[in-house]
């Protein structure tokens, strides 16, 4: 079979359009008319083509995801979910949309215990296979957030896109790279090595990448709606591909197949839910509640650190509090969070104030606390102050992608979507072009303590937890600023650490988002940045007993943690853009109209 996708000759060295040139990326823009943000230049023009066109926040974030998803594929895409926050203008009111992938309705509990053995399968065995792939939620996303707040179409959303995917983008280094990492699992598949891995080599730098199957499910979503993925043609192609992943001739890789069936897909809904909030120094801070643990987890530990006083003159103490209060919020988190369809998840009580004070008695300024540190039960008051042995947080894939939109009429938009880790479950859709997410390997494979109800083991049409925190914070009633990140767990520490970094360290927000990141999350050591292990604050922070690793690599062989996107109203009414100005290659800001 030919390949999919293709490779040609250098792109050409002028324009700014799909197939050309990439559009200029920039880390900051400020200005006014609307504004978008992404890690990607392509996906940030789409969006801000679609704000000058007269759409709003919700018509320039679809249209910047499906973007997304094809120079992004493999952090998001339709095979995928995610978790959409929007605030509308014209009601000062913030909604939300869970469009987190399901699990089938044959799927049971011990779907990854081996029945051999009695324990888990291997997680990378469980990754590359069917059965870690959930019912994709983000077409519906696209649908409903459109129907609910939009004011263009589904086809003219996707119509950017569709160009894009057709005409083709060129090849950067962080894609090559991506590529790279994946290589060993995409050989494993027929239909992601004829995409991805063209004539069997890696995309070259500096060439055009083209996916003209991907473009035309983008037309077949315009013309048929999201009905093609949830009752039609595309979802008979996903059903057949999870319960038979073409998998290579000689590969020696254990590939399950999956238990989504076409009924799965014909019963999944996009929910909307009421958003999470918390008042932090007189903001409201929103964000996305269960079955995503992030808008909980992020507001406990603004919850807490509202009982000290956190100043820039002291950087360290500063560190340490936001560090203890994360270690808290996570160790409640891994507890009580999980699908509220299938558990008594507790959100106003782990979002008290009255819960967050007596968690906030545990934190000593002169000495960290022990992790895995216990839960508390916030249903019970007075047992927040009480230390205990607890779990470590299971392990969740780092990829996604954030991107956040603004427009003109003060409407903003922060939506976090995903394949969960970077390339997903590894496995196409033949002649589709796209990657089918791993997301139900989210779940815990087992309860986490022996005699103690886990809230996200699998089940039939569960939802698996998520750590997507995009959140929208305003003041008086106005959208102030927007944030999220991907990363997996470590999502929810870069949203806090960014929101401590701006809101009660002052540091700008293009400063905010650049500053060294570490990440506590109940285990035994934190997480951190290179720039942050070369710093000051490190020793100082280890005589207080911190103990310190370097992060991972995850989205590229860099170690980094997360990929912020935010944008922030200026007092003087502009909008302020932001990406990143180095993970993951640099991000895209944007504003219509640009004015320093």
């Amino acid at each position: 079979m030919a390949p999919s996708s293709a490779l040609g000759a250098p792109a050409p060295s002028d324009g700014g359009g799909s197939g050309l040139r990439p559009p200029a990326k920039q880390p900051v823009a400020v200005g006014s008319g609307g504004a978008v943000s992404s890690v990607n230049p392509y996906a940030s023009q789409a969006g801000l083509d679609v704000l000058r066109h007269g759409g709003n926040a919700v018509d320039a974030a679809v249209a910047t995801a499906a973007a997304l998803g094809v120079v992004e594929p493999y952090s998001a895409g339709i095979g995928g979910g995610g978790y959409f926050v929007s605030y509308n203008a014209a009601t000062h009111t913030v909604h939300t949309i869970d469009g987190r992938e399901t699990a089938p309705a044959h799927m049971n509990s011990d779907a990854f215990v081996d029945p051999a053995t009695k324990k888990p399968i291997p997680f990378d065995e469980a990754v590359n296979s069917g059965l870690s792939v959930g019912i994709p939620g983000t077409p519906a996303t696209w649908d409903k957030a459109l129907k609910d707040w939009g004011t263009v179409s589904l086809a003219s959303a996707l119509r950017p896109a569709t160009r894009l995917a057709a005409d083709g983008f060129v090849v950067n280094g962080e894609f090559r790279a991506q590529t790279s990492m994946n290589e060993k699992r995409f050989r494993d598949f027929t239909s992601t090595s004829d995409l991805f891995l063209p004539g069997g080599k890696l995309p070259v730098v500096g060439t055009r990448f083209r996916n003209p199957d991907l473009a035309r499910t983008y037309r077949t979503l315009a013309g048929e709606g999201v009905g093609a993925m949830y009752r039609g043609g595309i979802g008979r192609d996903v059903v057949r591909t999870v319960q038979h992943p073409p998998v290579a001739a000689g590969s020696k890789s254990v590939v399950r197949p999956g238990l989504m069936e076409t009924s799965d897909l014909a019963g999944y809904q996009a929910l909307r839910r009421s958003p999470t909030h918390v008042t932090h120094d007189g903001l409201d801070v929103y964000s996305m509640a269960p079955s995503s643990s992030g808008g909980t987890t992020v507001g406990e530990a603004l919850n807490i650190l509202e009982n000290f006083h956190l100043s820039k003159a002291d950087r360290v103490q500063a560190l340490h509090h936001y560090l203890e209060a994360s270690r808290i919020a996570f160790a409640d988190r891994n507890r009580w969070v999980g699908d509220p369809a299938f558990s008594d998840v507790p959100t106003q009580d782990l979002l008290s104030k009255d819960f967050a004070k007596q968690r906030a008695c545990l934190i000593k300024p002169d000495s960290a606390l022990t992790s895995p540190l216990a839960p508390a039960d916030p249903r019970h008051p007075g047992s927040g102050c009480t230390k205990g042995t607890g779990t470590q947080e299971p392990y969740e894939g780092p990829s996604t992608t954030h991107l956040v939109t603004a427009d003109r009429w003060g409407n903003v938009v922060s939506y976090t979507l995903t394949i969960e880790q970077t390339g997903g479950s590894a496995i196409t859709v033949p002649g589709r072009g796209f990657l089918l997410n791993n997301e139900l390997t989210d779940f815990d494979f087992m309860p986490l303590t022996e005699g103690v109800p886990d809230p996200n083991l699998p089940g039939p049409g569960k939802r698996p937890r998520s750590s997507m925190s995009p959140t929208i914070v305003l003041q008086d009633g106005k959208p102030r600023m927007a944030v999220g990140s991907p990363g997996g767990a470590t999502i929810i520490t870069t949203v806090l650490q960014t929101l401590v970094n701006r809101l009660d360290l002052g540091m700008s927000l293009p400063e905010a988002v650049a500053a060294p990141r570490i990440s506590q999350r109940n285990r035994t050591t934190t997480e951190a940045e290179p720039a942050f292990l070369d710093s000051p604050e490190r020793p100082a922070l280890e005589r207080l007993g911190h103990q310190f690793v370097l992060a991972p690599q995850a989205f590229t062989p860099s170690p980094e943690i997360g990929a912020a996107t935010a944008l922030e109203f200026l007092p003087d009414g502009r909008l302020e853009a932001v990406a990143e100005p180095k993970r993951r290659g640099g991000g895209s800001a944007m504003v219509v109209r640009e004015n320093r």
